[in-house]
């Protein structure tokens, strides 16, 4: 049967921690204000988009015409929108590996088509979470396909701020609970499923692609749905039976693969087009505010509401039990310190723990801090998301700016940031993995699941860990 509801609601709260890390808001506030200046580039910048396209290169091959509309549509891109609903793989939130999708598409003047893309490296070099603009036709044979499941050229309302206001409008209804669906009231389906809007998304693909030869099929995971089409070419919309068959796993012949094999002559529904937006599902569950959506998206579903202002958090002093009384720790100099300890003290202290000694309970909560914190757990779900400036600022909030790391789990963490860093340039590079040590197929943890994040395997394959004396920190900030 379909998902149950505790099964969307563990998906609901893996899209509420989606929304709280993938896109920070300085990255937004950025981005937005070097695009409203003009400066598309310096946008994308912002938001980790790497730009592969050469307008000299298409006024080259195929006239001033089309460079310009390229332009156009570049200098309306909001590439913080676009990071912000990019396909991504639940339950980390990362952004879909290895994918190009279409953003728009251009008449050549030989009869062909262009796509303008965005793509996604490959899972071996996903570490920083980068993005890349990129043109691609029928010549660039050696290019990824774009592909048709996760195309936004039919929703420029995910990117164009031209059409952001068109979301509310075509994101479908999420109610609370599943949705009956035509005359008989037992056909219920999953709140995240836009079922009353597949037949009109289905009328724009067949209004822009021409009418299929045997209509529009809708992928819900392993599950599909074909739409029939009028002799006109009009989408029906589904009918109970439909949706009941489709709820029913047992009545679907076929494996998942051969049910996902593409079949000639019939179209796709975009993935944008049949799913509920999460932030819709979101704000109708209670959990996120408006305020803390991408301000675009805020204004499209909720007008009017406040952007919602985080507090900058400055070093405090941390209180340590220690011989019977409370010690204070701060960062002092840029270092974190224990205050109610005399230098000479700290420094015996710190010689008697490297002999063997029993450390001062200061001295020992300290050297947990630099190890393992207590916001490692937040310093990681940053990291993951490519999110290295936040980062860095929790980290030298907590122990100091000219801290130096201990070997541990938070030296680990960011040392696998650097390594990903280096795999993404050998991607962009056009070298192989194989150069790198890196096996693109198998995870360095044979017990790793596929969807954690490159920092995460190479977390996991550095166990036992190797001593490392350099200044990690320093280095990843320096490179930065």
């Amino acid at each position: 049967m379909h998902s149950s509801r505790s099964t969307e609601n563990l998906r609901l709260l893996s899209w509420q921690r989606v929304r709280e890390y993938a896109v920070p808001p300085p990255m937004i506030e950025i981005s937005t204000a070097r695009r409203q200046m003009g400066d598309w580039a310096g946008a994308c910048a912002a938001a980790h988009v790497d730009l592969d396209v050469n307008l000299r290169d298409l006024r080259h091959r195929h006239g001033a015409e089309l460079p310009s509309a390229v332009r156009a549509d570049l200098r309306h891109l909001a590439p913080d929108l676009l990071r912000w609903h990019m396909p991504r793989v639940l339950p980390d939130g990362l952004l879909r590996p290895g994918t190009s999708c279409t953003l728009a598409r251009y008449h050549l003047p030989d009869g062909g088509t262009g796509h303008l893309v965005v793509r996604t490296p490959p899972a071996w070099a996903a570490g920083p979470q980068r993005m890349s603009l990129a043109w691609w036709d029928a010549a660039d044979a050696a290019a990824p396909h774009p592909d048709r499941r996760f195309r936004l050229d039919l929703h420029r309302h995910l990117w164009d701020v031209r059409r952001s206001d068109e979301l509310a409008e075509r994101a479908g209804r999420a109610p609370e609970a599943a949705t009956p669906v035509g005359p008989d009231p037992a056909v219920a389906t999953p709140s995240d499923w836009a079922v009353t809007r597949w037949a009109a998304e289905a009328a724009l693909l067949v209004e822009s692609d021409g009418a299929p030869d045997s209509g529009v099929v809708v992928y819900l995971g392993a599950r599909r749905l074909v739409l029939r089409l009028d002799d006109d070419g009009t989408p029906w919309p589904p009918t109970p039976e439909d949706l009941a068959d489709l709820l029913d796993e047992g009545r679907l012949s076929g494996t998942p693969q051969a049910r996902r094999r593409r079949v000639p002559g019939i179209a796709v529904l975009p993935n944008a087009a049949t799913w509920v937006p999460p932030d819709v599902l979101l704000l109708r569950a209670g959990l996120i505010a408006p305020g803390d959506l991408h301000p675009l998206v805020a204004h499209a579903l909720a007008p009017g509401s406040i952007r919602s202002r985080r507090p900058e958090s400055a070093p405090g002093t941390r209180q340590v039990e220690c011989r019977g009384a409370l010690h204070r720790l701060a960062v002092v100099d840029g270092v974190l310190t224990a205050l109610d300890h005399p230098p000479d003290e700290v420094r015996r202290e710190e010689l008697l723990a490297r002999l063997g000694g029993t450390p001062l309970p200061c001295l020992h909560v300290i050297d947990q801090l630099h190890r393992a914190p207590t916001a490692l757990a937040d310093v990681r779900a940053r990291l993951d998301h490519g999110d290295v400036d936040s980062a860095l600022a929790v980290i030298e909030n907590l122990l100091g700016p000219e801290a130096v790391l201990r070997v541990g789990d938070l030296q680990d963490e960011l040392a696998a940031v650097a390594a990903g860093r280096t795999a993404y340039g050998a991607y962009r590079a056009g070298l192989l993995p194989l150069l790198l040590d890196i096996d693109p197929e198998v995870p360095p943890d044979p017990y790793a699941r596929s969807d954690q994040s490159f920092r995460a395997r190479v977390v996991a394959s550095s166990t036992p860990r190797r001593q490392r004396d350099r200044h990690t920190r320093r280095l990843l900030a320096a490179s930065h």
